[in-house]
């Protein structure tokens, strides 16, 4: 039978690529690289029956643009594989090369961002760990949002975050992800430049911060030690406040004592006169 025919039965696929169906390029064999249960979850499934049979690399984009909302690999209580997952295996059975994968990644997912998580999910389960993070570290700035339905529900997530969850984590879309080399490894054997970060270097950014703090600090003295001088002048004419006022106070009462004096002195005279007249 010719490689091209498609068979009503996909079951036979996973037999024919384990035994005698070219290697992807990092080694791996395609048809085992997910787990034996999600792929019998997958081939048992309606969505790759119905959509997923006689399928091409052109029609990949058709069933992303009108059946992919979300990411994910299972979700509900019967651990029902998303077409994500499903077009992801597709996409394991076809090998697609890097030309189509390049146009999966640029012009198709600048329009389509699912078709864009597609292809770097199956970058990461096919390539070789130079390839992946030369391919998956420029969508670290695709800010755009993505929906993630799991076994808790539906989550909300980003491009750049889905990327970031391929290239360190084990484990992402219910399929254990073959383990890559640290990147530091591969820029020690020069196989990768050393990376800059779009917000500069780091280092820079720490003494740029550690310098912020220290003159927030010195300002913040500056204003304590202000402050304090300004409590203490207040306190100083606070005191004064009220020692004029207890001065003045003082004269009132002196001045009101001296009138009193006087009028009885006044009224012991009116009397003495008084008595002598009579």
């Amino acid at each position: 039978m010719a490689s091209g025919t498609h068979r009503a039965d996909e079951r036979r696929f996973l037999d024919e690529r384990g035994s005698n169906a070219a290697l992807a390029p990092n080694g791996l064999n395609p048809a085992t690289i997910m787990e034996k249960a999600v792929r019998e979850r997958i081939v048992d499934s309606y969505f790759w029956k119905e959509q997923c049979f006689g399928v091409n690399e052109a029609d990949i984009v058709d069933r992303v643009v009108d059946h992919v909302s979300f990411v994910g690999g299972t979700y509900g209580v019967t651990q029902k594989p998303t077409p994500f997952l499903c077009l992801a295996f597709k996409l394991l059975q076809l090998a697609p090369d890097d030309a189509v994968l390049e146009e999966y990644l640029s012009f198709g997912g600048d329009k389509f961002k699912y078709l864009r998580a597609l292809a770097c999910f199956y970058v990461r389960l096919t390539r070789r760990a130079d390839a992946v993070y030369k391919t998956l570290e420029p969508f670290l700035e695709d800010k755009r949002k993505l929906r993630r339905k799991g076994r808790a529900g539906t989550s909300l997530t980003y491009v750049d975050q889905f990327v970031d969850d391929l290239l360190t984590k084990d484990r992402v879309c219910a399929t254990s992800l073959w383990q890559m080399p640290k990147r530091e490894m591969l820029e020690d054997l020069e196989l990768l430049e050393p990376r800059v970060s779009p917000l500069g270097d780091i280092e820079d950014l720490l003494e740029d911060d550690d310098d912020v703090e220290m003159n927030g600090g010195a300002n913040g003295d500056a204003r304590a030690d202000s402050d304090e001088e300004e409590g203490l002048i207040e306190e100083d004419s606070d005191r004064e406040r009220r020692r004029s006022s207890s001065g003045s106070s003082g004269r009132d009462s002196s001045s009101r004592h001296r009138d009193r004096l006087r009028d009885d002195m006044e009224v012991d005279r009116s009397d003495e006169s008084d008595i002598d007249r009579r």
